[in-house]
């Protein structure tokens, strides 16, 4: 593969405007960018000097249409080893499986987010990259908005979402903190849709995909003749959000004089546009997200104090997944769940020795990750149950694990005596009872209430008391 600073990308694209916007993001990660407008000139270049010195490929969809599963095949089977990502305004999980099972790195849904794109250049190419099977995909399923599609029974996940559903309820600010994949901007639209402002506009900004240049008027807007290049007038996202909830993530990445503004508009509630003479009232309601622990950030200098007072009001940690390894089970059978409900896709089951292989692993890309892995393996898997051998590259890594899953944290059962031949006490199968609910539930916890015939006030209360978790 090429050098970081020689990295060449091939576009297969006939778009003037996308091949522009795309040329210019690459550019900002250090990549050169060769444009082809169609599939036959793609085939012919991957033989010329620059063909050779290709590190990956974007292809949109449009340009050969039909035929865009045929090219990527053609693609791969020339160059077994090269990245292909593909652009597409369908969002059809169905395309999706069929551009991976030709051999597609990843999909991406037009009109593409810069930091996804970045995401997914960066995650094909690195240096020593991970083998396809643990790389995230940067398209998802459609997030289910609701508090009982988050999955899990540790405690520090629990009190996570009790908090969160309390906070829902308000109209202070958030900030949500935790590592990438953890599930913050599911919590956010979970939040969102559960709060009063509910049917009234939702914005998500991803600070680190917006140009430095750009971002203050992005949030703020500006007025005609502002600044050079500023032809109209741009309504920003602070007051386009009135009455609603405006979502910031990576807001740690905001510029040090842009979050003395913010916190002042979000003290004050005027936001003043580029340029504009008078500023404008506005009632939005901010959730702050961060991969960074901001106060850590104040505390060396490298964040502003009023910013972190003003978005802080509540502070929701959520915990990354190697902290909830009891969780991966019931994650596993959820997603596996709403998987077979994708077209091109069935329902699967999974063996204990590849719930044990999950288990056994770290998950830096955490519960995001999980999901991929499990994504891509329902993709190629030709039988009914996913194996070991459905995780080539993790058993790779961490060897085959064929001890049979503990019973007693990952919801395959239920143990009624202790070692010495005695009866457990009662408390703890009971514990271990709702545990395996509520993994056989996949969380779903009106479900689990039902089916234990008690009410879900009372579970939530017995999760408290038994251990297991805070109410939610």
């Amino acid at each position: 593969m090429a050098d970081d600073s020689t990295r060449l990308l091939m576009l297969i694209d006939d778009e003037p405007a996308q091949s522009r916007l795309i040329t210019a993001l690459a550019a900002r990660e250090g990549w050169r960018v060769l444009v082809v407008g169609d599939a036959e000139t793609a085939i012919a270049t991957l033989g010329t000097r620059q063909g050779m010195q290709l590190s990956a490929i974007i292809l949109d969809q449009w340009v050969p249409g039909d035929d865009a599963c045929s090219l990527i095949e053609e693609l791969k089977a020339r160059r077994p080893a090269m990245p292909i990502l593909m652009l597409t305004t369908s969002a059809s999980p169905l395309l999706a499986v069929e551009a991976m099972r030709a051999g597609a790195t990843d999909y991406l849904v037009k009109p593409v987010a810069p930091d996804r794109l970045m995401t997914a250049l960066r995650s094909a190419t690195k240096h020593e990259a991970p083998k396809h099977e643990l790389q995230p995909l940067t398209e998802k399923m459609p997030a289910v908005l609701d508090f009982d599609a988050m999955i899990g029974t540790s405690q520090s996940f629990r009190a996570a979402l009790a908090n969160a559903a309390k906070a829902a309820r308000g109209h202070a600010s958030v900030l949500i903190e935790g590592e990438t994949g953890t599930g913050k901007e599911m919590l956010v639209r979970a939040m969102h849709s559960a709060s009063t402002r509910s049917k009234s506009s939702l914005r998500i900004i991803n600070i680190g995909g917006v140009p430095a240049n750009s971002i203050e008027s992005v949030l703020f807007g500006h007025e005609q003749n502002a600044f050079p290049g500023a032809f109209d007038r741009q309504i920003g996202a602070l007051q386009h959000c009135d009455g609603g909830t405006l979502v910031l993530d990576e807001i740690d990445r905001l510029a040090p004089q842009l979050q003395e503004v913010l916190a002042e508009a979000l003290t004050s509630g005027i936001v003043r546009p580029v340029g504009a003479k008078h500023g404008f009232r506005v009632d939005v309601r901010l959730l702050a997200a961060s991969n960074i622990p901001l106060a850590d950030l104040v505390a060396a200098g490298h964040f502003d104090p009023g910013l972190y007072k003003a978005v802080s009001s509540t502070r929701i940690v959520l915990p990354p997944l190697r902290e909830r390894q009891g969780d991966i089970s019931a994650l596993t059978r959820h997603f596996l769940s709403r998987i077979g409900e994708q077209p091109g896709l069935r329902a699967l089951s999974i063996s204990d020795a590849a719930l044990s292989l999950l288990s056994a692993y770290d998950w830096p890309g955490n519960v995001r990750q999980l999901q991929a892995v499990l994504f891509r393996a329902a993709v190629f898997c030709d039988n009914e149950t996913l194996t070991v051998e459905s995780f080539p590259q993790l058993s790779e890594l961490l060897g085959e694990c064929d001890t049979p899953l503990d019973p007693l944290h990952e919801g395959v059962g239920v143990m009624l005596y202790t070692p010495d031949g005695n009866l457990r006490p009662l408390e703890e199968i009971e514990a271990d009872v709702i545990r395996l609910a509520i993994g056989h539930y996949r969380g779903r916890m009106t479900e689990v209430a039902r089916r234990l015939g008690i009410g879900r006030s009372t579970l939530y209360r017995k999760l408290g008391d038994l251990g297991i978790g805070d109410a939610a």
